[in-house]
């Protein structure tokens, strides 16, 4: 058989398709991109610093490079964090990209090599009101003739404020706080405090006698503790 048009050249010039070879070659592509895919993408929410966080695939390349995208719920478009975009670790953070706690968010990765980009792996819906935990508060003692007096300082979160202060985390959410003193080791008291009140005094106390304090943060909303501070102590004189 020869070309059309000629009467010499061999018909070498016809390009035959074979579907079955075309399909092979898209799935081993789709595969390779598969087992680049991040894996268990999810958010971690320590006093509203919202971290995602993924890990690799056992067989994925060393040269990934890592793009994040997040949206609000409901929204269609997805919207890239700049910070995020090219990177090597496995974790971006985007307090500042979800920083209405009442609001639910998704935030996805992709994970790219050699301009080969693997399928975007979405995380579930978070809320950061509901899914963030807390640190306990900071504790300060002063003897006064009133007694002992506690003070407490609410975690901070990563957010800043009109000041570039950072904003504590009772700005945000509703919080209370537990006290818990000890003599010798031993509990003796509990005192609960609203956030709006950040200061308690201990009336009955003995002369030249050390107590200890520790605090915890309590979300109202599902009674989760946070752990508890470490030990503040004062002598009285």
């Amino acid at each position: 058989m020869r070309c059309p048009g000629s009467h010499h050249q061999v018909c070498s010039c016809l390009r035959i398709y074979n579907p079955t070879i075309s399909l092979l070659c898209s799935s081993g592509s789709l595969a390779k991109r598969e087992y680049m895919a991040p894996l268990e993408v999810k958010f971690h929410s320590l006093d509203f610093r919202n971290v995602l966080h993924w890990k690799c695939q056992p067989r994925a390349p060393n040269n990934l490079q890592y793009f994040v995208e997040y949206k609000v719920y409901g929204n269609k478009h997805w919207t890239a964090c700049k910070r995020c975009q090219g990177i090597r670790k496995h974790q971006c953070d985007l307090s500042q990209e979800t920083s209405d706690p009442r609001q639910w968010y998704y935030a996805r990765v992709q994970a790219v090599s050699s301009k080969n980009p693997s399928p975007w792996v979405i995380s579930s819906r978070f809320h950061p009101q509901w899914e963030t935990t807390f640190s306990p508060p900071q504790i300060r003692l002063n003897v006064t003739e009133e007694g002992i007096v506690v003070q407490i300082r609410p975690p901070r979160s990563p957010l800043r404020g009109q000041k570039n202060t950072r904003i504590s985390v009772t700005e945000l959410q509703q919080l209370r706080f537990k006290i818990y003193l000890m003599q010798n080791g031993v509990e003796e008291q509990i005192h609960e405090m609203e956030c709006q009140s950040q200061k308690v005094v201990i009336q009955a106390f003995e002369p030249t006698t050390t107590y200890c304090f520790q605090a915890i943060t309590i979300m109202p909303l599902s009674g989760r503790p946070s752990r508890k501070s470490p030990s503040t102590c004062i002598t009285t004189p």
